[in-house]
């Protein structure tokens, strides 16, 4: 990467991270789907030949023609902040990106063979530089993670869904596909979230940014801690029907609530992972053709595990306790088991004499192997 690719340094001092994959910051579900789509041998080839099919040359020549595009020319403090991105997390080529007149605010990054950034005039005006810097980082991070490629199958299918739905059992299958990729794009947001935050290295000025999106330019009526405390409030309230009711609102959307995005950023920034990625300990690129989908699947196994466990929702606080209650009547069965079974065993070999002492031992050395 040269210095003409990117400019100078960031405007202030600010950690790079040489090489670093985007496994670094990826979210363990969508990281685990990442490195398995990685490691599938044509996949690429497959979706240059689908690029053929999707709207992709239709929506460069759009954006082209009916938006600005971001240069030293035009909304040049955005393009500071697209090249300091690009240079923080080292991607090699900045993307094309362009400001869209849309009062709503919002952003993307689309494109099969090459990403391109979209940010709404809403947005625009409605972030201050700091806020800005952790959506412009959080598009790259979209980018380097390659995030494109299925944003752009999504709009794609979705359409697509619309167009064919007289047809009843066509419509199931490409609704059951975007249902998929949504919960899919949902956790690549929290991925992106977090290259957000790697990019402008102030969470303070991440989570208001989201608190924005969510309640407008009305900064002096709204207060960080206040809004983490929404999130934590939806997570725990109600009952088994606010739980299903959460889960029915969230399935259409394509993003996770606002608050709970910040209260999820928020969390990310307190952990050893965070910790270790700005004192330079970090997954390179170069290493990416070497991880294991194995090992992705079972750590995003065990963070939805994990979720279920701790969670405060109603509805995973019963799975939990289920799933909880099943392992622990099995543990009792097998030990019981083994006390009897095995308290037999010994006493014919002993010619019926076992002492209670004996099967003291033996009931503690099988609860020893429940609890483990």
């Amino acid at each position: 990467m040269t210095e003409n690719d990117h400019g100078s340094a960031p405007s202030r001092q600010r950690k790079r991270f040489p090489g670093i994959s985007s496994r670094a910051y990826e979210h363990p579900a969508d990281r685990s789907a990442l490195v398995a789509l990685r490691k599938l041998s044509g996949f690429d080839t497959a979706f240059k030949a689908l690029s053929g099919l999707l709207p992709e040359r239709s929506l460069r020549l759009l954006y082209l023609s009916d938006s600005v595009r971001v240069s030293d020319a035009q909304f040049s403090h955005l393009n500071d902040m697209l090249r300091d991105a690009c240079y923080i997390l080292d991607l090699e080529k900045v993307p094309p990106m362009y400001v869209t007149q849309d009062p709503k605010p919002n952003a993307m990054c689309i494109g099969l063979d090459e990403p391109i950034i979209v940010l709404t005039t809403g947005l625009v005006e409605l972030l201050d530089e700091e806020e800005m810097r952790a959506v412009v980082g959080h598009e790259v991070g979209h980018a380097l993670s390659g995030h494109a490629v299925y944003r752009t199958v999504l709009l794609f299918l979705t359409n697509l869904a619309l167009k064919i739905a007289w047809i009843p059992l066509g419509t199931v299958a490409i609704t059951a596909i975007v249902t998929a990729l949504r919960e899919w794009f949902r956790k690549s947001e929290l991925s992106a979230d977090r290259a957000g935050l790697l990019v402008g290295q102030d969470v303070r000025a991440s989570m208001r940014g989201l608190m924005k999106i969510a309640g407008g330019n009305h900064l002096h009526e709204m207060n960080v801690d206040a809004f983490l405390a929404q999130a934590d409030e939806y997570e725990k309230a109600g009952d088994l029907r606010d739980s299903v009711l959460k889960i029915l609102n969230v399935l259409p959307r394509s993003h996770p609530f606002t608050a709970v995005r910040a209260a999820e950023l928020k969390k990310w920034s307190e952990s050893r992972d965070f910790q270790r990625i700005m004192d330079g300990h970090y997954p390179k690129r170069s290493e990416d053709k070497d991880a294991s989908v194995s090992d992705s699947f079972r750590e995003s196994a065990g963070h939805y595990a994990e979720t279920v466990r701790n969670s405060k929702d109603p509805l995973f606080k019963l799975v939990g306790d289920i799933a909880g209650g099943a392992g622990d009547l099995a543990g009792d069965l097998g030990g019981r088991l083994r006390n009897r079974f095995g308290g037999q065993g010994s006493a014919k070999a002993d010619g019926g004499k076992a002492s209670a002492g004996d099967d003291e031992a033996r009931g503690d050395a099988g609860d020893g192997q429940n609890e483990g």
